[in-house]
């Protein structure tokens, strides 16, 4: 058993929207191959990856320095220890061979985007959805397919105004979410608490609706937010600050009476321990939304559910920050508390399965092997493009 080959490819999302930071009018994505010589069915057994959206591609990272030092290993060194599958944790010491600490950031979007197809790969060879080796593995031998979902939407867009904010939420609501998000920071406070209360017209209460700021505002700015939030029982005021300014996040999660959500951006054990150390942050009522695509894999993020463990954080207090079908099966295997999802934007990576209904939101994930990426059409396009 070996791996033959990894290939990768740039794919572009841009779109027209904005949130309070930055706009998507370039963005890309790096989708990843790795390919086996274990067959089923005939063929060759490939593990798919790709990045969250909000980090660009790293093809330039991946093809010269990640790639090849899996390539350069001997095949039994990439092996479990039974020599019957791939290893993700081994192969995850491989690649990060003489590479120093600290720097996360393009580098651990890389990481993750191989990692995520090692794992894909790892279910397909047991035949598995990968919740289910994920329950078995590290969580309870019975996964439950079904994980509650938000969608995440509200964007700025040129000429958009309320009403097509409002149509945009309702259009997530017939499709059967119960809960959504909505971006802030990128108007005045004025306009932003406009946009919430139009939402909130829709929604029916607070607790349906959380607010994103992206990380843009100084203290005095994000505490100001956090006291106008405060009468409306949000779902959640997510990233007010820098997300490494954990002084700020203190403050602000002292000041907030509806939980804080952060996390995304912090991309290593050490980022996320530093984050529970110093943040502020309560353990039954804030949100984690640590991205296992964007920070070094799922590899390192059960390091960080580890860490958490020790810290007396309920894992269900995480929900991932991505939205699509990997973190959607992370969710589900070790029992986390939702998931992101994107209806609307960041396609054909964004969303999960084709034709599988969001009910009260919450989504079943279907029984195939790995991620389940072949069931998603116009996702399978991309790596069928990718390994012709």
């Amino acid at each position: 058993m070996k791996i033959v080959e990894i290939r990768d490819q740039i794919v572009p999302i841009r779109s027209e929207i904005r949130n309070s930071f930055i706009d998507f009018s370039e963005m890309t994505v790096s989708a990843v191959a790795v390919i086996t010589d274990v067959l089923r069915d005939g063929q060759p057994v490939i593990g798919f990856g790709f990045n969250s959206n909000g980090r660009y591609a790293q093809s330039g990272i991946l093809r010269e320095r990640i790639i090849p030092r899996i390539l350069k290993a001997s095949p039994e060194s990439v092996l479990s220890d039974n020599g019957q599958n791939l290893d993700p944790v081994k192969i995850w010491q491989i690649v990060m061979t003489n590479e120093k600490p600290g720097g996360h950031g393009d580098r651990s979007v890389a990481v993750g985007t191989l990692d995520m197809a090692i794992w894909d790969a790892v279910a397909k060879i047991e035949e598995k959805p990968l919740y289910q080796l994920l329950a078995e593995r590290y969580g309870k031998e019975t996964a439950d397919p079904e994980v509650r979902v938000y969608a995440a939407g509200g964007y700025y867009y040129p000429g958009k105004g309320i009403s097509a904010l409002q149509k945009e939420i309702q259009d997530y609501l017939d499709l059967g979410y119960q809960d959504v998000k909505i971006k802030i920071g990128g108007a005045s406070l004025e306009e932003d608490l406009r946009r919430i209360e139009a939402i909130l017209d829709i929604v029916g209460k607070g607790r349906c609706l959380a607010v994103d700021a992206n990380g843009r505002f100084d203290k005095e700015t994000a505490l100001h937010y956090a006291e106008a939030l405060n009468p409306l029982d949000l779902k959640w005021y997510e990233e007010p600050g820098d997300p490494q300014d954990f002084e700020l996040l203190a403050e602000v999660a002292k000041a907030s009476k509806i939980p804080i959500a952060t996390g995304e951006n912090l991309f290593s054990i050490q980022d996320s321990n530093n984050l529970i150390r110093y943040g502020g942050l309560s353990p039954f009522r804030d949100v984690l939304q640590m991205d296992p695509s964007l920070g070094y894999g799922l590899t390192e993020y059960l390091r960080i559910l580890n860490m958490l463990h020790q810290h007396d954080w309920p894992w269900k207090q995480c929900v991932p920050h991505g939205g699509h079908q990997f973190a959607l099966h992370i969710a589900a295997g070790l029992g986390l508390g939702g998931n992101e999802s994107y209806p609307g934007v960041f396609q054909p990576f964004g969303g999960f399965a084709d034709n599988v209904p969001v009910e009260q939101s919450r989504v079943k994930i279907p029984d195939a092997p790995g991620i389940g990426i072949e069931l998603k059409s116009e996702l399978m396009k991309v790596y069928l493009d990718l390994i012709s």
